[in-house]
C-alpha cells in the first residue's frame, strides 16, 4: 500500500521496480501457431439500431457457432439485455441447472433495479429509439442473436473464470465498457463489438473489432468501424456470408491484423470493473 511503502512517490519507484524484473520474461515470450480451439470470444453490442437484429448480431451468431464448431469458445453478456428473450437461451442449455442459471440471473436483475429505484424495463436508450428501437424485447431479441444457435455450456459470474468450451453467458450489466472489462477479465481474448449509432469502443489487452449494422454509418466512420454488415441490407451479401466474413477477420485479428480502434490508439481508458451496489 502507499502507506506501506512511505508515499506516493517510494510506492510508484517500487512498482516500477517490479515491473522491471519481469521484463525478461516478457521480452522472451514469441508469437507461436495456435489451434482456434484457443481463442475465447467476448460478444457485445453498443448504441444498437432496429437493424442490429437483422444484420450484425445474427451474422455475428453465424461467426459464433463456427468458433464453436472449431473447438474454440464464445461468451455472450449484458444481461440486462436478453430480458424479455431469455427462454431464447434457457431452451438451448445443456441441463436444467444451466438453464436455471439465466432464470437466476433475471430474477436478481428485477430486483436489483427495484432496489435502486429503477426498472429493468427501462429500455431501450435514447440513441436506440432514435435509431428505431422501441421496447426492451426488440432490443433484446436482437442482442441474443449474436449468440447464434449452439448449445448454452455454461453461465458465469462477472469476471469468473472461463473454463468450459462452447458457448456460454456471462453476467454484466448493459454498460458496455464495464461488461467487456468482465469479459476479458474471465478470459476473453479477443472481442467482436456491434454497433448500429457508431461506438467507438476500443478494448486492451484483447483487440475488439467493431461490426457495423448499416452501410451508412459504416461509411461515415469508416477509420472506426471493420466491418460492414450492412450489405445485407443492401441486398449484396447473406447473414452468413457477413457471419463468415467475422469469423476470417477473428482469425485474422487473433493472427496479428490490428483493429480499427488499435489503429486509433483507443483502449487504455476503457477498463471499467463493475461496481456493484451501494457504496458508503
Amino acid at each position: 500500500t502507499i502507506q506501506h511503502s512511505g508515499g506516493v512517490r517510494k510506492t510508484v519507484e517500487a512498482a516500477a521496480s517490479a515491473v522491471a524484473k519481469l521484463l525478461p520474461a516478457a521480452n522472451a515470450l514469441k508469437r507461436t501457431p495456435q489451434p482456434v480451439s484457443k481463442l475465447l470470444l467476448a460478444e457485445n453490442c453498443g448504441g444498437s439500431d432496429g437493424n442490429s437484429g437483422i444484420t450484425a448480431n445474427p451474422a455475428l451468431g453465424v461467426a459464433s457457432d463456427e468458433l464453436v464448431r472449431y473447438g474454440g469458445t464464445s461468451v455472450l453478456a449484458e444481461t440486462p439485455e436478453i430480458y424479455g428473450a431469455e427462454h431464447l437461451l434457457t431452451r438451448r442449455a445443456v441441463s436444467r441447472a444451466v438453464g436455471q442459471k439465466i432464470v437466476d440471473l433475471i430474477h436478481w436483475w428485477e430486483a436489483y433495479a427495484r432496489a435502486n429505484g429503477g426498472s429493468i424495463d427501462n429500455n431501450p436508450s435514447y440513441g436506440n429509439k432514435e435509431g428505431g428501437l422501441t421496447t426492451i424485447y426488440e432490443k433484446s431479441l436482437g442482442a441474443v442473436a449474436k449468440g447464434g444457435q449452439s448449445p448454452l455450456a455454461a453461465v458465469y459470474a462477472y469476471a469468473e473464470e472461463i473454463t468450459t468450451p462452447g458457448f456460454g453467458f456471462m453476467d454484466t450489466p448493459g454498460y458496455d465498457p464495464v461488461s467487456m472489462t468482465g469479459l476479458v477479465s474471465g478470459g476473453c481474448n479477443i472481442g467482436v463489438f456491434t454497433t448500429g449509432r457508431g461506438s467507438v469502443y476500443g478494448c486492451k489487452p484483447s483487440p475488439c473489432i467493431k461490426v457495423a449494422t448499416n452501410t451508412a454509418i459504416y461509411n461515415h466512420m469508416i477509420e472506426d468501424m471493420d466491418i460492414n454488415a450492412g450489405t445485407i441490407l443492401d441486398g449484396t451479401e447473406t447473414v452468413e456470408q457477413v457471419g463468415q466474413r467475422i469469423f476470417e477477420e477473428i482469425i485474422a485479428v487473433a493472427s496479428g491484423k490490428k483493429t480499427k480502434s488499435e489503429l486509433a490508439g483507443l483502449g487504455d481508458d476503457e477498463f471499467a470493473p463493475w461496481l456493484l451496489g451501494a457504496q458508503f
